[in-house]
């Protein structure tokens, strides 16, 4: 999980990925079952 939040304030820092790849990634994780 360590890494998880790592990965996620790297992302803030330098944002590499355009709002609509954003948008899609979120669809993307609701349309998939949580295995966590």
């Amino acid at each position: 999980m360590g890494k998880a939040q790592d990965a996620k304030k790297e992302v803030k820092k330098k944002p590499t990925k355009t709002e609509k790849e954003k948008r899609a990634e979120k669809q993307e994780k609701k349309n998939k079952p949580k295995y966590d």
